[in-house]
Order: C-alpha cells, then sequence, then structure tokens
C-alpha cells in the first residue's frame, strides 16, 4: 500500500485557496499511484483558527468547503483536517476519510490540549469513538495531534488490531521540536509495533510557526521517511501488505481495495537540520509568511547600526527578498560616526535600499516646544525617549504613505525588561526577535556570516550594544550583562522558576536576581502594546505567558 503525506502550508480563513491546494496535492499523490493520501489537521480552514469558529458563518462555510473538496476527489484515500458539528450544534476537531467522492468516515480528535498556545477546549467538544479502518489488507487507526502523544487512543487502537496509525497534527515550531517528536514517536512506534504515519502543518499563522517534518517511522520505531523543514512537501512510503497480523475479530470500517503492483519508489535523503540554521529558517519562513498573508510586498526597518536590526534586516531581506526591504537610518547628536557609517554600509554591502534622516532637528522642535514645562528639570528618560518616538514617527509615515510594514526590531532580552520605547522603537506591526534572546541573536549572526549569503560588519557584532539615546551610554548601565540577564531570564519566564529557587540554585547575585525579575512584572503592560512577533522557545509572551498587569506578588 502506497502511502502520501501532504505537509502544505493552508492560510486561516481561505478556504478555497486551501481547497485548491488540497486538490492539487490529492492530484500529485494520484499521479505517483498513491493508495492514501494524509493531510494535516485543520487543513480545510487552517490552524488555529480560534474565535472564527465562533461564528456560525464561518463554521458553516467550512464544512460545506470540506462536502465540495470530498465531491472531487476519486481513486484515493483522503485523510483531511476539517472542523465538524453533531445535530446538537457542538464543533468538533475532526480528520476526516474521503474516497469516491464522499465522506465515509469521521474521527473526532479525543485529547484536547488547553495549555500554552493551545486552548482548544474553549471551541470544541472531545470525541469519544475509536474506530479502526480497512483498506486492502492493511488495517489502520487515525488520530488528530494530541492523540498520538498520550496514552489512551494508540493503544486502543493498538490492541483492537491496527497495523499502522494515521496521526494529522498542526504542532508548533520550538527549539528542537522536531528532534523531541521523532523521538518520542519512534519509541512509541517501536513500544507498540506500529507504523505511525505523522503529518504536519507547515509555515507561520501570526505568533506560530510550524516546521513540517512529517514523519514515517516503522514499528522497529525506526524512521523511514521525512519531508522537508520549513517548506511545503509530499512524501511516499510503500508498505507492504500483511506485515503486521490483525486478530480475526478486529471490527472496522472496510475503504475497499487498494491498486495492483505500482513502480518502485526512488529513495529520498532524509534532510535534517539543528542549531542555529533550525532557528534562522524558522524565523524567515515565519516573517514570510505574516508579510505575504497579510497582503504586505515590502519593509520597513530603522537601521541603527547594531546588531538586532542587522539581523532582523538579513532575516527580511531572504524571507521576502532584498528588493522589498527599506532601510532607514536616522542619525541623532549621539549618534556615533561609526554606527552611522556602520549602517550605511551594512545596507549597501547588502543590497538593502537606504534612506537617512537625521533627527536632530526634529528633536530640538520638541524640546523647544517642551521648554516652558521642564524649565529647571534634569534632562532623563523623557528626552532620550523622544528620540526613540521621533524614529519611530518617523518608521510609521513611511509605513502609512507606501504601504510598507513596520518591522520592530528588539530582542527577547529587551522586551522581557522592557528596555524599550513604548511609541518608539517598539512600533512595527511585527517583531522577527521577540523570541530570541540577545546572546542568540549573537549566535545567528555569526551563523550569517559562516554562510556567506550576508554579511554583517565585525565591527557591529563586536561593538558594546547601545541605545545612544545620551552621550558614552551602554546596554550595560542598566541591565547585567547578556550572558548572565538570559540565563535568569530563561530560568524565570520559560521555566516559571520564583526568586528563591533561582538565587539559590544558580549561584546568581541576589540584587541581580531581584532586579530583573522587577523589571519583567513591571513591563507586562508594554508587551501587551508590542507588535506580535516569532514564538521560538517552548515559552514566549503573547499567548505562552498570561500575566496581570495590575498585580502585587513579586520579591
Amino acid at each position: 500500500m502506497r502511502i502520501a503525506l501532504a505537509q502544505i502550508n493552508p492560510i486561516v480563513g481561505d478556504l478555497k485557496g486551501n481547497a485548491e491546494k488540497i486538490l492539487q496535492y490529492v492530484k500529485i499523490a494520484k499521479s505517483k499511484g498513491a493508495d492514501i493520501v494524509a493531510f494535516p489537521e485543520l487543513s480545510v480552514c487552517g490552524y488555529p483558527p480560534q474565535d472564527l469558529l465562533l461564528k456560525e458563518a464561518f463554521v458553516e462555510d467550512t464544512i460545506k468547503a470540506l462536502k465540495d473538496i470530498s465531491s472531487k476527489i476519486s481513486g484515493i484515500v483522503a485523510i483531511l483536517g476539517c472542523v465538524t458539528k453533531d445535530d446538537k450544534n457542538r464543533l468538533y476537531n475532526s480528520a476526516v476519510l474521503i474516497k469516491d467522492r464522499k465522506i465515509k468516515a469521521v474521527y473526532n480528535k479525543i485529547e484536547l490540549p488547553n495549555y500554552g498556545v493551545f486552548d482548544e477546549k474553549r471551541y470544541f467538544h472531545h470525541g469519544n469513538e475509536i474506530p479502526l479502518f480497512k483498506l486492502g489488507n492493511t488495517v489502520f487507526g487515525v488520530s488528530v495531534c494530541e492523540d498520538l502523544w498520550l496514552a489512551r487512543v494508540t493503544e486502543e487502537q493498538k490492541q483492537k488490531g491496527a497495523q499502522a496509525v494515521f496521526n494529522i497534527s498542526s504542532s508548533p515550531y520550538h527549539i528542537d521540536k522536531a528532534s523531541e517528536r521523532t523521538e518520542y514517536i519512534g519509541k512509541k512506534a517501536r513500544r507498540l509495533g506500529l507504523y505511525i504515519f505523522y503529518t504536519n502543518t507547515v509555515g507561520g499563522q501570526d505568533e506560530l510557526v510550524f516546521d513540517g517534518n512529517s514523519l514515517i517511522l516503522g514499528p522497529d520505531g525506526k524512521e523511514k521517511m521525512r519531508a522537508k523543514p520549513f517548506e511545503e512537501d509530499i512524501i511516499f512510503y510503500d508498505m507492504q501488505q500483511g506485515s503486521c497480523g490483525y486478530p480475526d475479530n478486529t471490527d472496522y470500517i472496510d475503504l475497499g481495495g487498494i491498486k495492483g503492483k505500482k513502480p518502485l519508489l526512488k529513495k529520498r535523503k532524509i534532510e535534517t537540520i539543528k542549531g542555529p540554521g533550525e532557528v534562522y529558517r524558522a524565523l524567515v519562513l515565519a516573517t514570510r509568511d505574516y508579510v505575504k498573508k497579510n497582503c504586505f510586498k515590502k519593509v520597513v526597518i530603522g537601521i541603527s547600526g547594531g546588531i538586532d536590526s542587522a539581523l532582523t534586516a538579513v532575516l527580511a531581506c531572504d524571507a521576502v527578498g532584498r528588493g522589498n526591504v527599506m532601510g532607514v537610518t536616522m542619525p541623532s547628536m549621539y549618534s556615533s560616526n561609526q554606527t552611522r557609517n556602520d549602517a550605511i554600509r551594512f545596507c549597501r554591502d547588502n543590497g538593502i535600499n537606504i534612506i537617512e534622516i537625521p533627527i536632530q532637528e526634529i528633536y530640538y522642535t520638541y524640546i523647544n516646544s517642551l521648554s516652558k514645562e521642564f524649565k529647571g528639570l534634569k534632562t532623563g528618560s523623557a528626552e532620550e525617549n523622544l528620540q526613540a518616538r521621533i524614529r519611530g514617527n518617523i518608521l510609521m509615515a513611511f509605513s502609512n504613505k507606501f504601504g510598507w510594514l513596520v518591522l520592530s526590531t528588539g530582542n527577547k532580552s529587551e522586551v522581557s525588561c522592557g528596555y524599550s520605547t513604548i511609541y518608539g522603537d517598539m512600533v512595527g506591526g511585527f517583531n522577527i526577535l521577540k523570541d530570541v534572546y540577545k546572546t542568540r541573536v549573537y549566535e545567528l549572526s555569526r551563523y550569517v556570516n559562516r554562510c556567506g549569503k550576508y554579511t554583517i560588519p565585525g565591527s557591529i557584532i563586536k561593538r558594546p550594544p547601545t541605545a545612544e539615546l545620551r552621550p558614552n551610554q551602554k546596554d550595560s548601565d542598566s541591565l547585567p550583562p547578556y550572558r548572565v540577564l538570559d540565563r535568569i531570564l530563561k530560568l524565570y519566564i520559560e521555566q516559571d522558576m520564583g526568586y528563591e529557587q533561582i538565587t539559590r540554585a544558580n549561584k546568581f547575585k541576589p540584587e541581580t536576581v531581584r532586579k530583573v525579575i522587577k523589571l519583567v512584572d513591571r513591563n507586562e503592560f508594554k508587551r501587551r502594546q508590542a507588535p506580535p512577533g516569532i514564538r521560538i522557545t517552548k515559552k514566549g509572551f503573547d499567548k505562552d505567558r498570561r500575566m496581570p498587569i495590575t498585580n502585587k506578588y513579586g520579591c
């Protein structure tokens, strides 16, 4: 029996476009002689549809799209992910089996995740039936995403006589997720003696990015085939009929026979990617999809001559093409000649359009307008932040005038501590580095230079980080060294450790830990007003971490 896994990149709500893509991949699968083709979770409507599911019209249109797709599929069994509902109007996250232009069966997801970025219990009712299916001489089960990770469903499918399980999934990426996924599914396949055919979504959807890496694992737990990471793909595998016996009393839904002998498939190299290259490709894919799916053609970035804006610009170039990236450098009286020259050199060396708009005169106009009210008061953060807000206004002016999407450049270390100016360098429609710690910014920048396609000047990488909003300013004036700061942030944000745990277990200075925690807690209000950004760690902000702004708990 020839299996095809179609790893596609749907767009949430694009029912017509998703249907066309599904039918396109069904055609490809048929042309290669596949007997079954499986698509990702909720592939008809895109994942996650969130509160679109509360709109009755959306649900009805999605079900209508499913029926229209099914009327055009013949000569193959297709497993699609779609929303369905019962006669009590309860919604289900379902795997729908289609053959001969008809919906033959529906499996409703049983295990509904309700943690981290998932809140499926808000929308869906859980299923309670675990049917089996027979095609040719093969008996198989079907499950949806979380059903594979928890014990009940797959174990019961095996006990009932399944030889294989198809799992359709929309599993978001985080660092090392592909390795974790492969190890877990491999162990389950080996323990149960099952083939597991795992189809995952690929593409960016708001803060989430899906890495693909669809998998085929044998009963020995070994990887037989893997789809490409971070791009659409379709993979094929010939499963030997009768390779695993099943009980004579197995109860199943019969889907009929399969095609005769097929030409042997060519062996395909299994592609894997790890380390900074994995993170880099995730950021590029998520940026590309956010820009294109929201119908932007060009992006604009404030190029400061610093490492964050340089890395953001390089990622944007890979995502949408360097001709669609506009750089704006906005030097002030505190900008050094080196940073100004680095900004211009970086853009020219990498083929990025560069516009220079000095802000000194604009700044003095502001100061003069405020001179009466500010008279006699010490110069401080108000004057510093004016510079950042002027720059933010200029970037938004270009956005309004030309329809360019503003990409903000703050990294996770800065976003965590509020080391940014609200309505200033925080403005924008998207933040590529929002979940990228400063130490990882350096790692990715060195990776860029090793790859050779783009170049970030060594002077940018080596220069001590500075916002240049006052004379001789350095990030270290306000924050602990990033190698210390990032370790504390990971423990506090991603592992939910408290002050005493962090201090006692990791030998940090108590005053440093206390300062970092207070900065994180105090700046929740800023993060609520920041643009969305790509999640690449196990716990980012936005969907993962939901803290109250008004909050008196803390050290």
